[in-house]
Parts: C-alpha cells; sequence; structure tokens
C-alpha cells in the first residue's frame, strides 16, 4: 500500500448524492472525496450503487439530488464528452469499444491524426503502439478489435484513457480479466499517474489489490454511505464486515469429498480452431478447474466444446456414447451448458426480463401451440429465483437492472431449468462481490452435490484452488498437467501455466523461430490472443499462496 495522502488537495467533491430508479433506489445521499494523486478504494457489495455513481460522475446520468465539485468549480457534466473534457476520465466495468474498427483506431477514435486532410495511419499506428507498450498489450494497432478476447479488451479500454488531460481516472473492475502479471502492469501505470497528480478512484471486488494499491477507502452498503478511512488502519476482515453488514466466517464454502461419480462427458483429441487437441473426462459430483495464462486456449476449448466455436477435429462422448456438437443448440439437447466469461454481451438478453431470461432455453415447457404460455413462464422464474437466491423486485423486472451476481444467477438458473448434466462455467465470478462469490460458488458447489459434473475456468487461481477437486492446466494451448487436491499449490500449477512458455523461450534462445511471432494474434472472433514469453521465474511470485490456497502471512 502507498503512503497515505492526507495534506493533498482535494481534486473531486460530491456531496448529498441522490439517485432513484423506478421500484429502485440506487443512492441515497452518499459523498464521495478524492484528493490529488490518491488511488481512493470504493468499495461494497454489487447493488451497493457504485456503478451508478460512476455514471454520474462520467456523467452518463444526472444525479436526482446533491452537488459535485470539481477543482473548486462546480462540476455537473451533461454527458460523458463533458467529463471528458474536465479531466474525468472512466474505464467502466461494461465494455465500451468498436468491434469493427482496428485496435489504433478505438483508442483514438475521438482525436486521429490526420495529415492533408485525410487520417495519418503512420502516426495513429505509432502512437497507438506507445499505449500498448505502456500497458503490456502485445497486439498489432492494426488488429480488429472484434478478434480481441475479454482480457485484451480490458487493456485496451485502460489504454484509451492515457493519452487524454486526466485529473481523475474512475476504474470499475479494471482487473476482473486479468491474470497477476497484467494486474501488476496495470499498477505500474496507476502509480505513474498517481505521481504526477492525478486522483484515482478504484472500484474492485479483489480486496488484496485494493489493500495493495489504495491509500483510502469508502465503502457503500445498501445504497448509501457508511464509512471513508485511510486502509492503513483496517483489514480485510473490517471491510467485508463493513459492506456486507456481517462477518463471513470463511471465503469459500466448507469442501465435500465426494466420490467421483459415472463418466458424463469426454473429450479426445478436441481440436479448437487454432489451438491444439486436447483430452479430459468430467465425472458426475466433481468440479474440475481450468487454470492458465491469458491465450492459454481455455476458453477457446470451452467454445469449442459448446459448439459456439469450429473446431478442426477430435471427438465428444456424453455418458459414453459419441455425439456430434457443431452448434450451441446440439450441446444444450445433449444437455451441456456454458455460462459465458461475457455474461451481458453473450449470455443475456438485458432489456428482457427476468422470467424470458431464465426461461430462455426452455421454450419447449412454456408454450403449447407455438404460444407462449406467461403463467408456466412466471412460475418456472420464480422457483429458479427462489431456489438461486436471485434478488430482484419482480420477475418481470429488466436484468440489466440486476446486480452483476444476480445475473450471474439468472444464466445459471437458465441451464438448470434447461435440464443440464454437464455445467461449463468461464469465470464465473468476474465483476461480482465478496457477498454473492461465496453464493456462487456454493450453487456450483451444491450443484455438484446433485450428480452434475462441473468444469469451471478461472483466472482467479485461489478461487480454483478454493471450490474445484482437481485442475487441468492450460499451456500455451495445450493441457500442460492435471493437479490434484491434495497436490494443490499456487507455485506448481503457475510452473505448469508457464511451461509451454518457458519451452518456447529456451527453444528461441537456442536460436528456434518464436511461433509466437507467427500469429500473434487470437484466431477472428474469440478470446485470448498469446502474450509475449513470460518470466520463467515469475511463476512462482505471481501468486502469493501457500498450500490449498491459504494466504501467506
Amino acid at each position: 500500500m502507498s503512503e497515505t495522502k492526507g495534506a493533498a488537495p482535494v481534486v473531486l467533491e460530491a456531496t448529498g448524492i441522490g439517485k432513484a430508479f423506478p421500484g429502485v433506489k440506487a443512492l441515497d445521499d452518499v459523498r464521495l472525496e478524492l484528493r490529488a494523486g490518491e488511488v481512493h478504494a470504493l468499495l461494497g457489495e454489487n447493488g451497493a450503487g457504485k456503478s451508478t455513481l460512476v455514471r454520474i460522475l462520467a456523467g452518463i446520468q444526472p444525479p436526482d439530488t446533491g452537488t459535485m465539485r470539481l477543482g473548486g468549480q462546480p462540476y455537473a457534466p451533461r454527458d460523458a464528452a463533458a467529463a471528458m473534457r474536465g479531466g474525468v476520465q472512466v474505464v467502466h466495468q461494461e465494455l465500451n469499444l468498436l468491434a469493427n474498427l482496428t485496435v489504433a483506431e478505438n483508442l483514438f477514435f475521438q482525436r486521429l491524426p490526420r495529415k492533408y486532410g485525410m487520417v495519418d495511419r503512420r502516426t495513429l499506428n505509432r502512437r497507438a503502439q506507445e499505449l500498448l507498450d505502456e500497458v503490456g498489450l502485445d497486439v498489432r494497432p492494426r488488429t480488429p478489435v472484434g478478434r480481441l478476447g475479454i482480457a485484451q479488451m480490458q487493456l485496451l479500454e485502460i489504454a484509451r484513457t492515457l493519452w487524454q488531460d486526466c485529473r481523475v481516472l474512475v476504474m470499475d473492475e479494471p482487473t476482473a480479466t486479468l491474470t497477476s502479471r497484467e494486474t501488476e502492469r496495470l499498477f505500474e501505470v496507476i502509480r505513474r499517474l498517481t505521481a504526477r497528480g492525478t486522483a484515482v478512484l478504484y472500484i474492485s471486488h479483489h480486496l488484496e489489490e485494493v489493500f495493495e494499491i489504495g491509500d483510502r477507502m469508502t465503502v457503500f452498503r445498501n445504497s448509501r454511505h457508511v464509512v471513508t478511512k485511510d486502509l492503513a488502519g483496517t483489514n480485510t476482515a473490517e471491510v467485508i464486515r463493513l459492506m456486507v453488514g456481517r462477518d463471513l466466517a470463511q471465503e469459500y464454502p466448507p469442501y465435500v469429498d465426494r466420490p467421483a461419480g459415472e463418466e458424463l462427458l469426454r473429450a479426445e483429441g478436441l481440436h479448437p480452431r487454432g489451438g491444439s487437441p486436447v483430452s479430459f473426462a468430467l465425472h458426475a459430483g466433481e468440479v474440475v478447474g481450468v487454470a492458465g495464462l491469458v491465450g492459454s486456449g481455455r476458453t477457446e476449448t470451452v467454445r469449442a466444446l459448446f459448439g459456439a466455436d469450429q473446431h478442426d477435429g477430435g471427438h465428444v462422448y456424453v455418458k459414453g456414447r459419441r455425439v456430434r456438437i457443431r452448434t450451441p443448440r446440439d450441446a444444450v439437447r445433449h444437455g451441456i451448458s456454458l455460462l459465458t466469461e461475457d455474461r451481458k454481451g453473450q449470455g443475456l438478453v438485458l432489456d428482457m426480463p427476468v422470467a424470458a431470461n431464465i426461461t430462455l432455453a426452455a421454450t419447449r415447457r412454456i408454450s403449447r401451440g407455438g404460444l407462449l404460455r406467461r403463467a408456466d413462464e412466471d412460475r418456472y422464474a420464480r422457483d429458479a429465483v427462489n431456489r438461486l437466491g436471485v434478488r430482484t423486485p419482480t420477475t418481470r423486472t429488466a436484468v440489466r437492472a440486476l446486480s452483476g451476481g444476480n445475473q450471474q444467477k439468472v444464466v445459471l438458473g437458465r441451464w438448470l431449468l434447461a435440464g443440464t448434466d454437464v455445467l461449463v462455467v468461464d469465470e464465473p465470478t468476474r465483476g461480482i462481490d465478496v457477498g454473492a462469490r461465496y453464493e456462487i460458488h456454493q450453487q456450483l458447489t451444491d450443484l455438484a452435490g446433485d450428480g452434475k459434473a462441473l468444469l469451471v475456468v478461472s483466472s482467479d487461481l485461489p478461487e480454483l484452488m478454493g471450490i474445484c477437486d482437481r485442475i487441468l492446466v492450460f499451456s500455451r494451448g495445450r493441457i500442460a498437467g492435471e493437479v490434484a487436491r491434495e497436490d494443490f499449490d499456487s507455485s506448481r500449477i503457475l510452473a505448469l501455466a508457464y511451461s509451454g512458455y518457458v519451452t518456447e523461450a529456451t527453444a528461441a534462445s537456442r536460436g528456434s523461430a518464436d511461433p509466437s511471432h507467427d500469429s500473434p494474434h487470437a484466431p477472428a472472433g474469440h478470446s485470448d490472443a498469446p502474450h509475449r514469453t513470460p518470466d520463467a521465474s515469475a511463476a512462482f511470485t505471481d501468486v502469493p499462496l501457500t498450500k490449498n490456497g491459504e494466504t501467506s502471512s
């Protein structure tokens, strides 16, 4: 944690801010004060009002009550452009990029360099490369954004803020999809910005990050201000108690050692397009984790398994019977479901109600003669809401209005209603607060107890070590190894995750060609491109954990 900056001048002050939506009071008389050169953490559960305040600061929504001052002057931006002109930049949790434009065009969309009335492509790409290098994003400036993965898009969003005049930088869950190495690179960028006097408002559910980078914190609970204080005078247990209003005895549900049941799914030589063949099996009653660096082939593999992406070969067996999966419809018919890493972009229809989103994959149950039976839809939706503890005013509420944790439960409810036996979950708790994370983990554990087979992909290694029976470790498109629960150790898992890159680095040092130079981008359409060859020594230092995920002292 950096030294507190109590003597620094106040850059932005918000007082008495209130905001209400139909049926929901999002903010109730909250306050916030940001000082020059500090990293100020804004903490609270999903639904506490953090994102609503961010939208008000960014000029996206006006407050119903209260006042704001920026640099001592009244601040009431009419739109996002006005906020940016005032020096308030925001990296939103929900990505806001133009998929059909290049990386460079997205970076400088509002200020494209011109020469003789035309876009100066050489200057554009040179400036873009400088920003990409600063955040450690290894893609070419000319790459279409639609080819990037979620983690790469997140780094691109961060890079977009760096060329603009910035007095206040708001970061809403900036590391939700980043690996530990990428997160540390981001922290280096933040430290450079605060050294220049920029005030950073940092929103994250990863409390270890907050204590590493933050100076002060403000906690919201139930849409109200709870406390503002120096982080140096508190600890994780106190912060969680302030956020949720109760003590959480542990971060993950108690582990239950269940014997593996029958084989529900087996992949033999499954070859994601642009990747390498992989083989694995899933059994009833087990939670299998998938670890690996961004670009290791995790997401490509599960999307190929679900039929969301085409694959170049291999076979899939469900309960011992070979099946052909060409589309997601085929996968669902065979009892395989996927909770995508991008729940808002690919998992939900945001403007449709909770009930419609839950029943979307089981329309035959709620229709007759091609006509929707609204009573059946509501009944199934209420059952799912009650079972999963979805917090929503009604099942007719637009799913857009729900917090991230409740949105994830809606997607989970949909697949349970569809009758899934194999549940593939990609980044299940991305952008979800500590209280909701525990609930999601408990739901996943309960599903395994009910005889489902779960395959959980996560960039959060402690999460995998907390809930999984075994972990498959991907490295450079292949399964580098499998680690049983009794052998869980962060250093061992990370060493496997880096093993493919270490081999590559060794080959390069002997004069071999670096294969990453041949294909520096992900296959068109999805997920993550390979990064620069990592430093092998980092495999033993990236995550300060000991055996079984306990934090080292």
